[in-house]
């Protein structure tokens, strides 16, 4: 005998309003993605290290040219609202208190991944890229190297480079700045 499963769908509205009526906690690693709850696996030292240096890096060169937020809601869409690890956002005198950021609104976002690689490579960032978000750093702490997606398109990013110990990262917005992959790495 054959069971059919009914799932439900959340859009963003019905994901705030489970948060908001206390079935979703705030120290709940969740986020939405295409309309299903997804649990966040956990940080581990080298991927909290990673974004710790990221942030540092990024707030110090951009200043007040834009708003680093770590591990915060972005919205892609109606069913979808993704946690990355960082996003770099127009400013917004704000800081986006009124509402949150949209694709429109990221001018770079950063996944670190060890343990969640597959699902950042094959879920996370085609849903970026259909989203419209511009570029996309993807600091794969499994095989010691980044790569950096540009051009979005409905299939995908256009352009992916591969960044590897003795090259060096340049953000497209700001590419006054830069961060050896040995650095980050560490």
């Amino acid at each position: 005998m054959s069971v059919q499963l009914i799932r439900h769908r959340f859009t963003v509205g019905e994901y705030h309003r489970l948060a908001e009526a206390g079935v979703l906690r705030e120290e709940d690693r969740v986020e939405l993605i295409e309309g299903e709850i997804i649990e966040m696996t956990p940080i581990g030292l080298r991927h909290a290290a990673a974004v710790d240096l990221l942030t540092r890096w990024l707030v110090q060169g951009s200043g007040s040219r834009a708003v680093v937020r770590v591990q915060g809601p972005i919205q892609l869409g109606l069913e979808s609202e993704a946690q990355p690890d960082l996003a770099v956002l127009k400013p917004q005198d704000d800081f986006y208190r009124q509402k949150g950021p949209a694709p429109d609104d990221v001018l770079l976002l950063i996944e670190v991944a060890d343990t969640s690689l597959a699902y950042d490579q094959r879920v996370k960032l085609p849903l970026y890229a259909r989203a419209g978000v511009r570029e996309v750093w993807l600091v794969d702490l499994v095989r010691n190297r980044v790569e950096v997606c540009a051009d979005p398109g409905p299939d995908g990013y256009r352009r992916v480079e591969t960044r590897a110990r003795g090259d060096t990262l340049v953000p497209a917005t700001f590419p006054e700045l830069s961060l050896s992959v040995d650095a980050l790495l560490g």
